[in-house]
């Protein structure tokens, strides 16, 4: 199914787009993170420009390694949520650990969502998941996300675990088959 400017677009959740996670040396890293934030940022254009919903999620854990008034907490530049699109801060892994979210969520109706973003084995993994459990759904945009690397192993391999559980409780989809050439979003 398509959906077309004229429809009711899904919306775009941009999950932890932080500079916390693309920092070098950082112990939590994100993979691909060049990759990832390309894709995420040609996301967020193609929803800018056809002027559809936009959801921010920044997780502001009160762990020591993610220390909330550090400048690395911050969005990355291009990337920062523009007025009127939503922020929701998360302070476990789930966005639905924000009572805004789970308010804002369960007072819409029919809500598809296009995940894309950082902390692709925690923030959007446990989202999907418990989405999933209330009746959302979610979809997740394989190549416009990215996750830390594992402790040991392949981190190509721990990526593509994680996307494979997250496919029990989302659609996913790459962002070539997501956005259409006609500008058509599949949904």
């Amino acid at each position: 199914m398509l959906v077309s400017i004229h429809d009711d677009p899904p919306i775009l959740v941009c999950a932890d787009l932080q500079v916390e996670y693309l920092t070098q040396g950082r112990r939590h890293v994100i993979l691909d993170g060049d990759a990832a934030t390309s894709r995420c940022l040609e996301l967020l254009t193609l929803w800018r420009d056809r002027l559809w919903p936009v959801m921010h999620l920044k997780r502001i854990a009160q762990a020591a390694w993610f220390n909330p008034a550090s400048r690395l907490t911050d969005w990355i530049a291009e990337a920062k949520p523009r007025p009127g699109e939503m922020t929701f801060e998360h302070p476990l892994p789930s966005a639905y650990s924000s009572p805004r979210f789970v308010d804002y969520m369960s007072n819409i109706r029919n809500a598809r969502c296009v995940l894309a973003g950082f902390s692709l084995d925690e923030t959007i993994l446990a989202t999907v998941v418990e989405g999933f459990h209330r009746s959302h759904r979610y979809q997740v945009v394989g190549d416009a996300v990215a996750c830390r690397q594992p402790n040991a192993g392949d981190p190509a391999a721990y990526k593509q675990a994680v996307v494979n559980v997250i496919g029990n409780f989302a659609t996913i989809h790459s962002s070539a088959e997501l956005i259409k050439t006609s500008g058509a979003v599949a949904v």
